[in-house]
């Protein structure tokens, strides 16, 4: 019998794509609040931008959103796209940045595994920052099993990590 395919460990999402309705905004939010840089403009409708020097984590474009208004929300499609920050200081660091730039918050949680902050962009694409705790630190049930939950994260303890 032929083993159930399983995906190699090293696979991971190389980047996200996403519609947006006014570039310039788009671009503004992604480069000026959340501090990706700019790699390319592909012609004046969509452009990409990353972190650390990559060609692009994130893409955006307008090609058929222009103008247009957010996708409804109890309709089928993207939830969030997740941002992975290296460490608990860094999001400290993009935590504030959101709290400088009075951006709303729609939601912080600790998952055990991971802490995380949620908003959306200006387009209403839900976003999630988060940091990843060591692996040897996630929460399991008796059995060895992966535990994950949702519990309040103190945004006040977290932005202490700045002070270290």
């Amino acid at each position: 019998m032929e083993e159930k395919y399983k995906a190699p460990a090293q696979t991971s999402i190389g980047h996200v794509h996403l519609k947006v309705s006014d570039l310039p905004r788009a671009l503004e939010f992604y480069t000026g609040v959340l501090g990706f840089e700019l790699t390319q403009m592909y012609g004046e409708d969509a452009a990409f931008v990353s972190a650390g020097g990559y060609h692009h984590h994130i893409g955006l474009n307008t090609w058929f959103s222009k103008g247009g208004d957010p996708a409804p929300r109890n309709t089928a499609g993207l939830f969030h796209a997740a941002i992975l920050y290296p460490t608990r200081k860094d999001l400290a660091a993009i935590l504030k940045r959101l709290l400088d730039a009075n951006y709303p918050i729609t939601g912080a949680s600790d998952h055990g595994v991971s802490e995380a902050i949620y908003l959306n962009d200006p387009d209403h694409n839900g976003l999630e920052l988060y940091w990843d705790r060591p692996k040897a630190q996630w929460p399991t049930h008796a059995d060895g099993s992966l535990y994950m939950y949702t519990r309040h994260l103190d945004l006040e303890d977290l932005l202490k990590e700045l002070e270290r």
